[in-house]
């Protein structure tokens, strides 16, 4: 019988990190170590998932599974569990969370699905929660990229009614944070300014949640943008032989606004030379 993939992962893991037959680096790996890994390579794959590259993408799917069989194999030589174990949980989860799929439980539509969803969520932690924080914040990981951390506290805020009406009402709380931040900024209060500035971070991430955009997303689309203008910035510069660091704002604002000219009326002529169609996703302003 032909050897699985995952069967011979497994095996090349567990011989990386033998004792004696082992490499010296992965020998030496811990949780710890490794978890920066894990990170970084979730992030690799939603930017493969953005550029919609599908060769970078099954790469970066086996580099993510790669860090899910080094913490598995890391566990099972401390007898906490194996690779078995962390399938079989998952698995479970899976077919408890989705009793409309697999136990013929109906739900009326996605909206609904959602809530039992929180609501199992919600009960799994309280049944496994060691601590005796019943906070509806609770077990919201510390360790989470802050933006993403904003969203999710904000998501389980709303889940017991704690929310904003609607979009609007964010909008002005989002006007009266940049007014508060001006008025730090204007009385030279470093420490306030931190702190508001704290504070409109928090409210753009819950106008983000409410408008449903992926907040983390959205900025990394528009740091995308913002270095593709700027080396297309960079590329008009050096073609008309200056240098950006002997310019002014007045000069380099020019180069800017001619890229985003071009840009524009490029993405204009898209649809006319693939014969109509909707444009691509607006221009946003700088």
């Amino acid at each position: 019988m032909e050897e699985r993939p995952i069967d011979r992962l497994l095996a090349i893991m567990a011989r990386l990190r033998d004792p004696q037959r082992g490499c010296p680096w992965d020998r030496e790996q811990t949780f710890a170590t490794i978890a920066p890994y894990t990170i970084e390579e979730a992030f690799e794959v939603a930017d493969a998932i953005e550029r919609q590259d599908a060769t970078a993408l099954v790469e970066e799917l086996g580099d993510l599974l790669l860090q899910v069989v080094y913490h598995a194999q890391m566990a099972k030589e401390q007898g906490l569990f194996d690779f078995d174990e962390v399938a079989r949980r998952i698995a479970d989860k899976m077919v408890r969370r989705h009793p409309h799929v697999f136990a013929e439980e109906p739900v009326a539509d996605a909206a609904e699905q959602r809530r039992r969803w929180e609501e199992m969520k919600a009960a799994e932690r309280a049944s496994r929660d060691q601590s005796g924080d019943a906070s509806a914040l609770a077990g919201v990981p510390r360790s989470l990229p802050a933006l993403v951390r904003a969203v999710k506290l904000q998501q389980r805020a709303a889940a017991v009614g704690f929310d904003w009406p609607d979009a609007d009402d964010i909008l002005a709380k989002l006007e009266e944070e940049i007014r508060e931040l001006r008025e730090a900024l204007c009385e030279g209060r470093s420490a306030a300014v931190r702190e508001e500035m704290g504070d409109l971070l928090f409210t753009v991430a819950n106008l983000a949640r409410r408008l449903a955009i992926d907040p983390e997303a959205a900025l990394r689309a528009a740091n995308q943008k913002f270095e593709r203008r700027f080396r297309a910035l960079e590329q008009d510069a050096r073609t008309a032989g200056l240098r950006l660091d002997a310019l002014d704002l007045s000069a380099l604002e020019r180069l800017w606004t001619a890229v985003k000219e071009r840009e524009a009326a490029g993405a204009a002529e898209a649809p006319s030379r693939a014969g109509g169609g909707a444009a691509g996703p607006a221009q946003v302003q700088r």
